[in-house]
């Protein structure tokens, strides 16, 4: 099945066409701004825009950087504060004109990881974190996802909230370098493992792609990898969101 994943980001509004059944993007993968302000109306044009692109007028799955519950936006911390309570599925739908499924964006990044990629069979607790302009966080328990969990905004220890401190949009904003960045995520990650205690902790986003910069200096008990789809794993598992929840025929 081919359907379009949609990846909205504090940045970027990101898709490609997808192939669910290999996880496989079937497109070069296009690229819109974030609008700004992100207010509903405009993101929804943006996608509208994106699926024109594609001259696509199938399902659409979405993950959007907000906890959605039941299609309804309940957050947001790095898109525009009128989100809030937006029905983003009924939105989305109706701007587009297609059938569009909305969830997490780290929910999507993790059912793509752990679907066909670097969490593919594996069993016990796996975390997965996507750094970006934020932090996102998804949690399997035996191949069962635990969705909207949001532990990018845990207060640490430090009296820092995890993604006022740890973002690569910290690291941009701060002029880092990779070293000092590492020992903040490190503070993060260890936080994570304390709370969680996962059997695994997979990496993504757009820093995934650098992981020979900082991946030496972590210092932590759990094995961590790199995600398979790095920044594409958003794209690719809200296309399989959208897949899983299409009627059969």
């Amino acid at each position: 099945m081919t359907i379009l994943g949609v990846d909205v980001g504090g940045s970027g509004i990101k898709g490609a066409l997808v192939n669910t059944e290999t996880g496989s993007l079937i497109t070069d993968r296009h690229r819109i701004p974030t609008p700004d302000p992100s207010t509903p109306h405009a993101v929804a044009d943006a996608i509208h825009q994106l699926a024109k692109s594609f001259d696509y007028k199938g399902p659409i799955g979405v993950g959007f950087p907000s906890v959605i519950h039941n299609g309804i936006a309940k957050t947001a911390s790095n898109i525009h504060k009128s989100w809030i309570s937006t029905n983003a599925r009924e939105l989305f739908s109706l701007t587009t004109g297609c059938e569009v499924t909305v969830l997490n964006d780290a929910d999507a990044a993790g059912l793509a990881e752990m679907t066909f990629g670097t969490g593919k069979d594996h069993r016990g607790t796996v975390l997965l974190v996507t750094i970006g302009t934020g932090i996102g966080t998804v949690l399997f328990v035996n191949g069962t996802m635990v969705p909207n969990l949001e532990m990018g905004h845990i207060f640490l220890h430090n009296g820092y909230f995890g993604e006022k401190y740890a973002s690569d949009a910290v690291r941009k904003a701060k002029d880092l370098s990779w070293s000092a960045w590492a020992k903040r995520m490190n503070v993060y990650l260890k936080t994570m493992e304390d709370l969680t205690w996962p059997d695994l902790i997979i990496i993504g986003g757009g820093v995934s792609k650098k992981q020979e910069k900082f991946f030496p200096q972590l210092k932590l008990r759990t094995p961590f990898v790199a995600a398979h789809f790095r920044n594409e794993a958003g794209i690719i598992g809200a296309a399989l969101a959208a897949g899983q929840n299409k009627p059969k025929k």
